[in-house]
Order: C-alpha cells, then structure tokens, then sequence
C-alpha cells in the first residue's frame, strides 16, 4: 500500500556548489547549488521525499531561514559527494593548488552537519561526506592517498569513473558486519583520492579498502545520534550489473529505519558541546566569506 505524505521521511541533501562564474553563458557570474540525481533517487527508492537544504548565507541572502530550522523540520541528512575538502579545515595547507579545494561549500557542509546534530536528526554520508564528517568531528584526510601513502590502490580513475572498483573488508562486530552476516569482503566502486588519516575521536571504523586499508565506512559509536558513512557510492551501484558489489539496500534501510525512529523522540534543546564540531571559528569566518 503506498505511504501517505505525512507518512514519508523527509530528507535533507546537501548542496554542491557551482560559484559565480562570469564566464559562463548560462546563469553568467551566478552561484548555483544542486544535487546529483542519482543520490536522490537512491533515497527516493525507498520512499522518502528529498529537499535539497540550501545554504542560507551570501550576497543575495534574505530572510531568517535557518539550517537550525530545516534541521528541525527534516528527519535526518544525507552529506553527498562533490569537491575536495578544503585541506585548511583540518589545520593543514594545500600540499598542490588542484588539491585547494572548496573552503566555501566545506564551512557551509561544517554548519549543516552541526545543526542536525545538535537537533539529534540522522546524519548519513557519502564519499565526501564521509571526509567532511571526519573532519567536523576532529579527524584528517590525506590530501591525495597515491602521494601520500605507499602502496596505495588507485581510488580514483578519470577514465572509469564511476567503474573503477576494489574490495573492501568489513570489521568482524561492527553494525555494518552485522547487516551482511557471514560477509567479509565485498566489492565497491571508488571515486576519491583523498582519504581518512586519522580517524574522529568516537569514531569506529566498519570497513576498510583490501588490501590498503582506507577507512571506507565510519559510524559514531556513542548513543549521542546516528551519524554513519562510507567512502564509496551507493547511489551509484546498479542492480543487476556485471560487476559484483556490495548491496546497498541493508545501508539504506539502516539510515531510513535511524530517521523514523527519530521521528519518536522528544525534540532535544538546543546546545553547543565543546569540542564536538571541529572550527567553532568557522562560523564568524563562514559569515564573513559568505557576506562579502
């Protein structure tokens, strides 16, 4: 039987960016923000309806809508993929100027992950969400894994794209492990070069790439919120493919299952938590960049 609206989840996407290009013919010198279609019909696969969360801040800002409020409004929030972390957002310089990053979009993601937090709502991420999770909660990346690491696969390939694979392991005991019994390894699609170095305090990882060992799922372990991520796509594994992976649906579920029983709770009081988001000086700095 098909769930009335007032039934559905409601979830939050969060924004890539496009900045203001006056070299563009189409929206010329205009900041866009939009979603990929694919992350959003993963979501909507099970039914849940999904609004992107636009950033509330900028030279055309108007109004008092707040990400507090659709954090209140919304039952939990996906942090999709997109542009390189911005390597200052954890206390390091660019080591390339192509590995610069996006500071705008990562001080937007920053305040987005805080408000949904503080309100208790589910937190899911994706690929750089998975990165930009890390870091908000006190983790590092590595700039580029290839450079950085020896013996490192090839996480990303230009020409393959959303085809390039390589096998994960899954820790024995962890919630992920548990939604796949008696699996070990399984296969994934893999579309980064940056990666976790040091994990976020509270954090466990659930899986590694085989055989280098890149954090490639993360989950927050204390009963403080459902926070969850893998470093791998979801959204795009087809079903039925040639190529074995992993079968997402268990993920979904656990993520959707997180925001309905969110919907239970007692809203929580709003509060900030000493050194539980990452750059609290990040807010005067966002309002600054986003405001000028």
């Amino acid at each position: 039987m098909p769930q009335t609206v007032a039934r559905r989840l409601k979830i939050g996407l969060s924004a890539c960016f496009q900045h203001a290009d006056p070299a563009r013919s189409l929206f010329t010198n205009k900041t866009l923000q939009y979603v990929e279609q694919s992350i959003a019909h993963w979501l909507m696969s099970a039914g849940a309806m999904v609004v992107m969360v636009p950033c509330p801040t900028g030279e055309t800002a108007r109004g008092d809508t707040s990400l507090a409020h659709y954090a209140e409004w919304l039952d939990g929030v996906v942090m999709h993929g997109g542009a390189d972390v911005w390597p200052g957002s954890y206390g390091e310089v660019p080591l390339r100027e192509a590995w610069v990053g996006d500071r705008i979009r990562d001080l937007y993601d920053l305040a987005l992950v805080e408000a949904f937090e503080q309100a208790g709502k589910p937190i899911f991420g994706v690929c750089r969400g998975l990165q930009l999770i890390n870091v908000a909660f006190g983790g590092t990346l590595y700039q580029d894994l290839e450079f950085q690491r020896s013996n490192s696969l090839r996480h990303r390939d230009p020409e393959s794209y959303d085809q390039n694979y390589h096998d994960i392991e899954l820790v024995e005991g962890t919630r992920l492990s548990r939604m796949y019994p008696g699996v070990t390894h399984a296969r994934v699609n893999s579309i980064h070069h940056q990666g976790i170095k040091h994990l976020a305090p509270d954090f466990e990882v659930e899986a590694w790439s085989y055989p280098d060992r890149v954090p490639e799922a993360i989950r927050r372990k204390s009963k403080g919120g459902y926070i969850a991520a893998t470093q791998w796509h979801p959204e795009f594994h087809r079903t039925g493919s040639a190529i074995s992976t992993v079968d997402d649906t268990a993920i979904l579920d656990d993520f959707l299952g997180a925001c309905t029983a969110a919907r239970s709770y007692a809203p929580r009081s709003r509060h900030v938590t000493p050194g539980k988001i990452r750059d609290r000086a990040a807010r005067l700095l966002r309002q600054a960049l986003l405001r000028r």
